[in-house]
């Protein structure tokens, strides 16, 4: 494989997005820093192919990125292959407002094809490579000019090697026929709905406190408040205001701005400070968030008590042999909170539906039902369809 120089400028930039354009995949890792800022700082892209690859260096000076968008979010002819990408495709939308198109994270492919839940790309790269990655720099201040050697080096090898994995991983996906159950996730993962900076939502990344309008309503004004406030000083939102102090803000709203300091999580300097000022306007106009707004309810079945708490159990033990059955990690088969709304009573679950359904979904059914039971053989936990213990049980006794 060709390793090109750093590119740091157009001209190499847009000449190897010309060539990778040809290609069925390429293999995309960012290098961002995002500690002290509100939007992440894009330090470095790397991007690759089984043939060449190369580091491309955002900012130097003059250096105009656009061949790479336009490869990256407007050529659906050529895969982009990340893993556990969620903040590189992040970067890519708050640079394009689009996202890579299409999508395939290796991450996610590894949970259908092991029991993997996620992941490292340092295990990745032991477990299919044999090599272990040197972990030096990964901790390096990427915004730093100039770059070292190492560091490139370092850089490079999140796409080089995952260039080799790739259609390793690819090739086991076909031969097992589970390539159509990460469809939901890959469009998940590259949905724009998911990176949009959208102040009036996101209040919704909170945990609620309870369903009354009213604190629902504060909390909404609030939360984007707090995000023009992150915005226009560039600092994470956690600056500004952790969730948990913003929720009681909501849930108990200060009458004066010299309260602000009964709030914990508030220094004293917010009882006459301008932020205070500002946050105690937002409270004033704050109105009741709407009916159409309001949160779904949680769906519930009878509560579970002592023994739907012991169904849900089982579940959890029938998801636990189910994914060493098949090899597969539970987390893409359902959760726990899925599993009790399922020991509830409840049955709109995704669980039920689909391929889960077919692979768990049904069996876990038949246990709430009580028409699945837990059997041992040969020292092995197993799972058996009722009807068939007792068709058992009856030919021992004729036998006898």
């Amino acid at each position: 494989m060709k390793i090109h120089d750093l590119i740091t400028e157009t001209e190499p930039l847009a000449e190897l997005c010309e060539r990778l354009a040809k290609s069925d995949f390429v293999c995309v890792d960012t290098e961002f820093m995002r500690e002290n800022t509100y939007w992440p700082e894009l330090c470095l892209v790397q991007i690759g192919n089984e043939e060449e690859a190369a580091a491309i260096d955002p900012l130097a000076e003059g250096i105009d990125l656009t061949p790479l968008w336009d490869l990256m979010c407007d050529n659906d002819d050529v895969l982009k292959v990340f893993h556990a990408g969620g903040q590189d495709v992040e970067i890519v939308y708050n640079f394009t407002g689009k996202t890579p198109q299409p999508i395939f994270d290796t991450q996610i492919a590894m949970m259908a094809i092991s029991q993997s839940e996620q992941i490292g790309y340092a295990n990745l790269v032991e477990s299919w490579l044999g090599l272990t990655i040197d972990k030096g720099a990964r901790f390096t201040d990427w915004s730093r000019r100039p770059l070292t050697d190492r560091q490139i080096e370092y850089a490079i090898g999140d796409v080089t090697h995952l260039a080799q994995i790739f259609p390793r991983i690819l090739k086991k996906l076909i031969k097992t026929g589970r390539g159509a159950w990460l469809d939901a996730e890959m469009e998940k993962l590259a949905d724009p709905e998911n990176y949009a900076n959208d102040a009036g939502k996101a209040w919704q990344r909170i945990r609620s406190p309870g369903r009354n309008p009213a604190v629902l309503g504060r909390l909404k004004a609030l939360a984007a408040w707090r995000e023009s406030e992150a915005q226009h000083k560039n600092i994470p939102r956690g600056r500004i205001m952790r969730d948990e102090t913003l929720a009681d803000i909501a849930s108990h709203p200060p009458k004066k701005q010299a309260e602000l300091t009964k709030v914990r999580g508030l220094s004293n300097a917010w009882k006459d400070n301008d932020i205070g000022k500002r946050l105690m306007k937002v409270l004033e106009k704050a109105e009741p968030l709407p009916k159409d707004e309001m949160p779904d309810k949680p769906k519930r079945g009878a509560p579970l008590g002592k023994e739907g708490a012991l169904v849900a159990d089982l579940l959890k033990l029938l998801l636990k042999i189910r994914a060493r059955e098949i090899d597969v990690a539970a987390r893409l088969l359902t959760k726990a909170d899925e599993m009790e709304a399922l020991a509830a009573g409840v049955r709109d679950l995704k669980i039920l539906e689909g391929w889960r359904y077919d692979v768990f979904g049904k069996d876990a059914l038949e246990l709430v039902e009580g028409r699945l039971a837990f059997a041992v053989k040969d020292g092995r936990l197993l799972m058996t369809h009722v009807d068939e213990v007792h068709a058992g049980m009856v030919e021992a006794q004729a036998a006898e």
